[in-house]
């Protein structure tokens, strides 16, 4: 799939960032400057400056220079993103295996983060999420019935539940909590790695208003995954 000519200066920049050749604080070029590089107009190269400055990877303000952001605000604005979108804007392919879609019973931990009674039926969808068919994350997501009653109904490996879910109950409110685990064998299989294979884990919890949506717990093999203003995630070229 070819990028946009702005997902291409992105990109450049990303790569720059990411490598550590331009560190926190190291002043980025101008609109102007982007636009004469990359031959584009002035507002295609303000819109890749403008989307890294709402991911926390770059810092504008008005009469000053253009800056990457420190390491410790990026790594504080986790943004709640489609992990779709964050594939496609690599230039990358996304691709979802549904594991299981299910109504369950309620754990206690789920019905502790869901607001419910342990043992109450609540939704389950496990779904592998792929990176030009290298797994990337794992996401395992429970649904309150009561807000989103139509979710086992969905297809997940047409739309991701964080585009069916932010439609049918727009999010207001979240939570993260986020931790280095060792895959359990169970998890091992699905992101296809190896036994014991550090991993991030993120596990979120989404209000709309005043009820709870969900609660997911999203597991990234330790080697294909960036921490910055944004998830982002580089499959291993072994598999």
């Amino acid at each position: 799939m070819r990028q946009s000519k702005y997902e291409v200066i992105k990109q450049s920049l990303l790569q720059k960032i990411e490598s550590g050749e331009w560190p926190e604080f190291t002043t980025v070029p101008s609109e102007n400057a982007l636009a004469e590089q990359f031959d584009v107009s002035r507002m295609t190269a303000r819109r890749a400056l403008q989307e890294l400055s709402d991911q926390g990877i770059i810092t504008r303000n008005q009469g000053a220079a253009n800056a990457v952001a420190s390491i410790k605000s990026q790594s504080s604005l986790i943004a709640i993103r489609n992990i779709a979108d964050e594939i496609a804007e690599r230039g990358h392919q996304h691709s979802a295996r549904q594991v299981s879609l299910q109504a369950i019973p309620a754990s206690q931990q789920v019905a502790h983060q869901l607001g419910m009674q342990q043992g109450d039926s609540v939704f389950q969808s496990i779904i592998v999420h792929s990176e030009d068919n290298v797994p990337v994350q794992l996401e395992e997501r429970y649904v309150n019935p009561k807000v989103v009653p139509e979710y086992l109904g969905q297809d997940f490996e047409k739309t991701t539940p964080h585009i069916y879910l932010t439609h049918i109950a727009p999010l207001t409110d979240a939570d993260h909590q986020i931790e280095a685990v060792l895959a359990t064998p169970n998890r091992t299989e699905l992101l296809n790695i190896e036994p014991g294979q550090p991993c991030l884990q993120v596990q979120r919890r989404t209000w709309s208003k005043k009820a709870v949506v969900s609660f997911a717990i999203l597991t990234h093999p330790g080697h294909r995954y960036r921490l910055g203003g944004h998830l982002t995630f580089h499959p291993s070229k072994k598999i």
